[in-house]
């Protein structure tokens, strides 16, 4: 009997899918400690063991970066592997066709749903529009995409979780993705096609590959949410740690009275030129959001800071670069401009509600 129990365990624990979640498991619990266990770590290495005055501007400086460090590679870690085990769920060439035969409307809701979803920044995310353009997808919907991709991504909305609560990246969720909503539907109503260059209309779009639906195993469906939370993980480590470091030093060093000055509720300007500030930078979400936490702790205001975040991650120069092989200039300086006027926007309404 005794070994009839013991085959039953070992065949317990053979299965691919137990193993895989009993692994999911024990390392949530050590998650969980080691989230629990930062701060005072944190302060222990700055004012014990390197021996920094609490008052100091150097002080404040390494304890915020000893603490933001490991606290957002933890939130990274954690919560891109679930949402990446979300996103096994859900077939993304199946989306880009029921797009396809949306209309207006109800294809800008998708579309920015669906650039909601993806993980592309605003460079990686053009090869797409520019495949959305040729499979003869209406303009304007494939604008909503655009815009919304490098808007909102799991990288995005982790850290704002992390960093402010639920509340804060629910409502950011939200703007953006009617941000990409309304300025898609703005951009397709102006009916720009004419300045799209004529290469692209006169490629034709790849022929339709058959989908066959994967059927995936828990151990295969865990197996690649590591994978893929390694793989961002990898890709923005260095973003994260010069973002930090940023922010460390504006934490520690840059006086509060200067950034209320600049990006407080009461300088009416504070929003536009710090959209106008953002759009020639360059960086992704997990660089810029330190940053964002430090000038909010300096007392910057909410919604001009996101406004600035937006700008950045949302409109770059390389972008337009690259969007330089596709469409003309006219078609550029309107994009930047409308999606500059719907940040802004949507940088005083941040101000007014929070």
């Amino acid at each position: 009997m005794q070994t009839d129990l013991t085959k039953q365990d070992k065949s317990f624990f053979s299965n691919p899918d137990v193993r895989s979640w009993t692994l999911v498991a024990l390392v949530t619990v050590i998650w969980i400690y080691l989230y629990n266990v930062i701060e005072p770590f944190a302060n222990w290495l700055s004012y014990g063991l390197l021996a920094m005055p609490k008052d100091s501007r150097l002080g404040e400086a390494l304890a915020f970066f000893f603490y933001d460090t490991p606290k957002l590679f933890l939130l990274l870690g954690g919560m891109i592997f679930v949402i990446s085990l979300l996103q096994t769920f859900i077939d993304t060439q199946k989306v880009r066709v029921m797009v396809e035969k949306r209309g207006e409307g109800v294809g800008n809701l998708m579309a920015a749903i669906f650039g909601a979803i993806t993980p592309f920044c605003s460079c990686s995310s053009v090869p797409l529009f520019i495949g959305f353009v040729q499979a003869g997808i209406p303009l304007g919907i494939t604008f909503s995409f655009l815009i919304t991709s490098p808007l909102m991504n799991e990288v995005a909305f982790v850290l704002l979780i992390g960093l402010f609560g639920w509340k804060v990246a629910g409502l950011y969720l939200l703007s953006g993705i009617t941000i990409g909503i309304v300025s898609g539907l703005i951009l397709g109503r102006m009916k720009l096609e004419r300045y799209v260059e004529g290469f692209v209309y006169d490629m034709k779009p790849r022929a339709n590959v058959e989908m066959v639906e994967e059927k995936l195993t828990w151990a295969e469906r865990i197996s690649r949410s590591w994978d893929s939370a390694k793989d961002i993980v990898g890709k923005v480590f260095w973003f994260v740690i010069i973002g930090i470091g940023i922010g460390a030093f504006i934490h520690g060093f840059v006086p509060q009275n200067a950034l209320t000055g600049i990006m407080g509720k009461e300088a009416w300007w504070s929003v536009p030129v710090s959209v106008l500030v953002g759009i020639p930078l360059y960086s992704n979400a997990a660089g810029i959001i330190p940053i964002v936490s430090a000038l909010l702790a300096k007392g910057a205001s909410l919604g001009t800071v996101l406004a600035f975040m937006m700008s950045v991650v949302g409109l770059s120069l390389p972008e337009a670069i690259i969007l330089r092989r596709v469409l003309k200039p006219q078609l550029i300086a309107i994009f930047i401009g409308v999606i500059g006027v719907a940040i802004i926007l949507t940088g005083y309404l941040f101000n007014l509600v929070m």
